[in-house]
């Protein structure tokens, strides 16, 4: 990208940036914070595995309700082997002892050479926003504060979905963001706006937690590095689409 040269990705350590308050709360669904643990070691995933596959096959093309209690106790098995998790045992883990796919946290900060005003317009109109993150397939503006994201996933992982609030906004200065309770996804987000001697400095948190689960543990790692480029390159991107139009507006004006 020509840009490269100029955009200065800084690195923000997590304990000297944080979301206002608990920007996860509330929490997405119990079935979700079960799905989301890795508590299955890989030798039991192994046997889980194997097993389900056995017990599935066995019991295919038999008809009946214990045939169907054992296919479904087989699908059990494949998906505690495949995913690395095992919701029931979830349900009775201490939650302080749970292990959770790790969550993808984009701390950075950068100037862009654009008016505070305009930076702050062009990032509250989300409808317009998948036009430079191109991580998120669309979003649909529901009333001031709501809203429903589309996440446009890699390869042939179906695309995921949630509810959005605004939690925090204070006009051309701070804008904070998270997922709805019930969401599939759990995600939140700050963005602060200041001005600087070339133009407006951002500090940008942005944090998703997949759910891991649902693709397993081993996709998930995929989805999580995948998605970070992703949000990575989509912030380069909007630096170049802000200071290309502040230039536009610039010429404009004159």
């Amino acid at each position: 990208m020509r840009f490269v040269s100029y955009f200065i990705l800084k690195q923000i350590p997590m304990n000297d940036y944080k979301l206002s308050g608990n920007a996860f709360e509330p929490h997405a669904t119990r079935l979700y914070e079960n799905t989301n643990v890795i508590n299955v070691s890989p030798t039991g995933r192994s046997i889980s595995a194997a097993a389900g596959t056995l017990l599935y096959l066995g019991f295919a093309r038999r008809k009946g309700i214990v045939p169907n209690l054992m296919r479904m106790g087989g699908l059990y098995l494949l998906y505690r082997g495949l995913s690395g998790n095992c919701p029931l045992t979830a349900m009775l883990q201490n939650e302080d002892t749970k292990e959770h796919i790790p969550s993808v946290n984009i701390r950075t900060s950068f100037v862009v050479n654009a008016p505070r005003k305009l930076v702050y317009d062009t990032w509250r109109d989300l409808e317009r926003l998948p036009k430079f993150l191109k991580h998120i397939d669309k979003i649909k503006v529901v009333d001031e504060m709501h809203s429903h994201w589309v996440l446009k996933t890699p390869g042939k992982i179906p695309s995921v979905e949630w509810d959005a609030e605004i939690i925090e906004q204070i006009d051309g200065r701070e804008l904070s963001w998270r997922s709805l309770a019930g969401s599939t996804i759990e995600t939140a987000g700050k963005i602060n706006f200041a001005d600087t001697l070339n133009g407006t400095e951002l500090i940008i948190l942005i944090t998703y937690r997949p759910p891991a689960g649902y693709i397993g543990s081993t996709i998930a790692k995929l989805f999580n590095n995948s998605l970070k480029i992703m949000v990575e390159n989509d912030l380069l991107r909007f630096k170049a689409y802000i200071e290309n139009k502040a230039m536009s507006e610039t010429e404009i004006k004159v």
